[in-house]
């Protein structure tokens, strides 16, 4: 770009409000009920937590590491256009993995049942403590509703009688799962399922028939059909279950998806700060991220209210939990034209890799920087249990789509509010105090969301957001002033915002998964509850004990001085060309008095 060359600012920040905001109602509209569509497909919370974990693992790495690459090649309006257009499809891949017939969610529309032809309105009853679920393959068990078998019949086909025999079945070219649902008054396995398929015969002769084959053919061959695929991955797949199978090709689809997607923010970021920045008008990219939150606000909410006005089925075959993921493609298609005229600018005298390294060293070299991000990183935890698992608890309590989109948005609204309430409650409360309030606020959430009630409960802690986000952040970036050099602002509010917010988004999937899987959605909330409490109280507690290091901002004084330097120039110019005339006129009054 030329020196000379007419910059519109305006424009360019009008174009990158516009370009954020579509960005973020494409990401709103889709990633908020991502987990409840796991859970409807039959995902257990553990595989959906390392699932998510994995995402949030993948985007804390490989974003710089894009962005970074993108810069060196010059290649960021490609990689930008690229993103968005891979991620859109990659998206849609998720609609072609079949769900299984395993109960493990709870949701107003039953998914699993869909390809049996039942109706629309059928209603799934949540998965009580004394049920659980397994599958099956059809050869092995009759898919009878109220038929009991009992459990040696399960474990040792050969131990069965002549009348159990007969709940065996003929292999289908298409698997179908079953469930075996605890009875309370028998307490035995009993195989609930949609189709009923003839007997193989009226005797367990047949059964042994079947498997003595088999042993010949371990015998004859050295390893059955089955051994010998395990080598390859595909063959690995088959050998599991369908829930395991399920898993893994979801863990593999979102992988990619995340590392297609990942390069947008971080790569849409810096080109256009380098413009503005290329301008002097840095600053007014700080708008930005306003526009951020009420993108995701409108995305949230208002696919919500679509999907909640659809029938469960929109189409064959097709639910209405698809509706998501086509809002997604068709906003992503939107945004093309925005980002093909995006202004970019490349500057390479930044060097964003040693940025981060920098920050990094500044963050550590002071101990209230270090609490600040200790604070974001278990704040990152925090906010990935109630990410991943708010709408499970909220579905289980009769909230729908609608109820889930409102309360997500109203929380963004009020994280989106709090710089009208800046001024007022800084002059009350210090950065520390703010920052120990916002992840107490965080803590009151959580808690409260352990105790739902109805569809609406969830809507009173929303309100909170503007302290456990708003106010949160706000403190953040003021601990980036105070800590950064010159120039490095924004890498150090980065170490804060992404690099320690992922880490800890991604450890809190993984361990919020299995809390779940083991102790349930209650006891998950509850734990994040009193560790967040603990944490602020000792956070004030060492914030006291910490030395305060504030460092001098020489750009801002640079610019405050500017205007006082250029109202006195003229005056100082005045008096240097008076004394000036002044000394020579006493050097020729002396040289005078020399001669004579």
């Amino acid at each position: 770009m030329k020196r000379n060359k007419q910059i519109d600012i305006k424009r360019a920040v009008a174009l990158a409000a516009t370009f954020n905001f579509l960005c973020s109602c494409t990401r709103a509209c889709l990633l908020p009920f991502l987990t409840l569509y796991f859970r409807q497909l039959g995902l257990t919370p553990a595989m959906t937590g390392i699932i998510m974990g994995a995402k949030h693992l993948i985007s804390l790495v490989w974003s710089p590491v894009a962005s970074l690459l993108s810069k060196h090649y010059n290649k960021r309006r490609a990689v930008i256009n690229g993103s968005l257009v891979c991620s859109a499809a990659v998206a849609l891949v998720l609609l072609l993995i079949p769900p299984t017939d395993v109960h493990t969610q709870s949701s107003s529309c039953n998914v699993t049942n869909q390809s049996s032809g039942l109706g629309d309105d059928l209603l799934m009853s949540s998965v009580q403590p004394e049920t659980f679920s397994t599958t099956a393959h059809p050869k092995h068990f009759v898919s009878q509703p109220g038929v009991t078998v009992p459990a040696k019949t399960l474990a040792d086909p050969e131990s069965a009688t002549t009348s159990e025999a007969s709940l065996y079945l003929h292999p289908r070219p298409s698997q179908e799962n079953v469930s075996i649902v605890v009875n309370d008054s028998v307490r035995e396995p009993t195989v609930s399922g949609t189709a009923v398929y003839p007997a193989i015969g009226s005797s367990a002769a047949a059964l042994r028939n079947k498997r003595s084959d088999l042993k010949s053919e371990e015998l004859q061959g050295g390893e059955t059909p089955e051994q010998r695929s395990r080598f390859d991955f595909l063959g690995s797949l088959k050998a599991m279950d369908a829930q395991h199978q399920l898993f893994f090709l979801i863990l593999i689809t979102v992988s990619v998806w995340e590392f297609v997607s990942a390069p947008l923010e971080w790569t849409a970021d810096d080109g256009l700060y380098e413009y503005l920045d290329f301008a002097d008008a840095s600053d007014r990219y700080g708008s930005t991220g306003l526009w951020r939150l009420l993108g995701a606000a409108c995305g949230v909410a208002g696919a919500g209210l679509l999907v909640s006005q659809l029938s469960c089925l929109i189409a064959a075959q097709t639910v209405r939990s698809a509706v998501h993921f086509y809002c997604y493609a068709g906003l992503t298609a939107l945004a093309l034209p925005a980002a093909s005229c995006l202004p970019l600018y490349l500057n390479r005298k930044r060097d964003r890799a040693n940025g981060l390294l920098k920050a990094a060293q500044l963050v550590r070299g002071s101990p209230r920087a270090l609490l600040c991000a200790s604070t974001t990183l278990l704040v990152g935890v925090a906010g990935s249990a109630v990410e991943n698992f708010l709408l499970w608890q909220m579905a289980d309590h009769g909230s729908n789509e609608l109820h889930m989109g409102l309360s997500v948005a109203l929380a963004l609204l009020s994280q989106a509010a709090f710089p009208l309430l800046a001024p007022r409650v800084s002059r009350l409360l210090s950065p520390g105090r703010l920052l120990a309030l916002g992840a107490a606020s965080l803590g009151l959430q959580c808690l409260y969301y352990s105790f739902l009630w109805g569809p609406w409960a969830v809507l009173p802690a929303q309100v909170l957001s503007c302290l456990s986000g708003g106010a949160l952040w706000w403190a953040v970036k003021v601990q980036c002033e105070e800590v950064a050099t010159p120039g490095a602002e924004r890498s150090v509010g980065r170490v804060y915002s992404a690099l320690s917010l992922h880490t800890g988004s991604g450890l809190g999937s993984f361990a919020g998964g299995f809390v779940v899987q083991t102790y349930g959605l209650a006891w998950l909330f509850r734990g994040v509850a009193a560790g967040l409490i603990v944490w602020c109280v000792c956070l004030l507690l060492l914030q006291w004990r910490a030395p305060r290091q504030r460092r001098i901002n020489y750009s801002r004084l640079l610019a405050a001085d500017a205007s006082e330097a250029s109202d006195s120039e003229s005056e100082q110019e005045r008096d240097w060309l008076d004394k000036a005339m002044d000394d020579d006129g006493s050097n020729n009054n002396y040289g005078r008095r020399i001669n004579h």
